[in-house]
């Protein structure tokens, strides 16, 4: 198979939570710009019809739905109109997430669920609905987004003890859900971005700008094209010998 092939989604129906803004967004242009039909769902809906819209000038369908990862109903209804719209889920990528920035000592549990409920639970939550769709199918890529949060500790300067952990828990989840789910020819990967401004990064970036800038080899950000390639490979054939894998994006900052 030729390299252009290899890259091809044309045709294939794609899931992105959180696909309304920031990295979900710029992974779903991706997809689409590769030729996958896209579905985006987010809690604010408006937002996914005004990506979707925006998305649809590439040639491709779409679709926006309103979902809450951590409601289990939500999920199912988010996979119940994708099947009963496209017939059929070929990706998912789980990349909806929150954070919440305090010092140990300090966080309350509810704010402690709250990052655990979304970046951890709702994974599972549609890894479980969407890969009773693809293993019947016996064929699917599931690209989970967790950061390089989850594979390494902060300084102390930086205080977000729940997203370290959901993220590590991503992680761990994609490793073993990639063996459990191999025999179905589902494949399932993650991705660790580092740092990108993003609406929940931007005033932490700002305030240790310099700090994060010289810790990063290629000395900048993430750009807005920088997870382009690293969606569209796991989603595509090129990647269809990998699975478990957790492929870092961050500027060499974990070298």
């Amino acid at each position: 198979m030729k390299i252009p092939k290899l890259f091809d989604l044309t045709g294939r129906v794609a899931i992105v939570t959180g696909g309304s803004v920031g990295l979900g967004r710029q992974m779903a242009e991706g997809l689409a710009e590769a030729g996958a039909n896209v579905v985006l769902c987010a809690r604010k809906k408006e937002r996914c019809e005004q990506a979707a819209g925006a998305l649809k000038k590439l040639g491709v369908k779409t679709l926006a739905l309103a979902c809450d990862v951590k409601n289990p109903a939500d999920v199912q209804d988010l996979v119940d109109a994708t099947v009963s719209h496209f017939g059929r889920i070929d990706i998912l990528v789980n990349n909806a997430g929150t954070s919440w920035g305090a010092p140990i000592e300090e966080m309350r549990l509810e704010q402690w669920n709250k990052v655990i409920e979304t970046n951890l639970t709702g994974t599972f939550l549609c890894c479980q609905a969407v890969g009773k769709i693809m293993t019947a199918q016996k064929v699917g890529k599931i690209i989970n987004i967790a950061s390089t949060a989850g594979l390494r500790g902060s300084p102390p300067d930086f205080q977000a003890l729940g997203y370290h952990a959901s993220k590590g828990g991503v992680i761990a989840l994609t490793k073993d859900l990639a063996r459990k789910w191999a025999m179905h020819n589902v494949h399932v990967n993650a991705i660790a971005p580092g740092w990108f401004p993003t609406h929940m990064s931007e005033v932490l970036i700002e305030r240790n700008r310099e700090n994060i800038l010289r810790g990063i080899p290629l000395g900048r950000l993430g750009g807005e094209y920088d997870l382009k390639g690293a969606a569209v490979f796991l989603a595509s054939d090129a990647s269809d010998f990998i699975t478990g894998h957790v492929l870092v994006v961050d500027g060499g900052q974990t070298a």
